[in-house]
């Protein structure tokens, strides 16, 4: 019974990263701006890593695997967010014309 209830919790939480790493492709085709693209993919790659290596964790059970797979959680945490603002400030400098992109839109 308790393999039966890993199994759901490890499937459930491995499609439901599958799914925000599909609307993190969709939203990186779909926005125009470079940095609006930059947001959705770190957000989306995040959580999507997170949830598909806690789906792994539901597989795995109590073994030292589970150990490597919490570390590799823990490095991918912080790390993507850190590249992805590093990759957004170096947009934010390169380019000149950054006011025009970033206005405020009125309601």
């Amino acid at each position: 019974m308790l393999d039966i209830i890993r199994l759901i919790l490890g499937s459930i939480f491995m499609i439901v990263g599958l799914i925000t790493i599909i609307f993190a492709i969709i939203g990186v085709y779909r926005l125009n701006y470079i940095l609006n693209r930059m947001h959705v993919a770190a957000t989306c790659d995040t959580m999507g890593i997170f949830l598909m290596l806690v789906g792994l964790l539901f597989f795995e059970g109590f073994t030292f695997n589970l150990f490597k797979l919490v570390c590799i959680i823990v490095f991918f945490w912080i790390t993507s967010p850190i590249c992805s603002h590093l990759i957004s400030k170096v947009e934010s400098d390169v380019y000149e014309n950054i006011d025009e992109e970033c206005k405020e839109v009125e309601l």
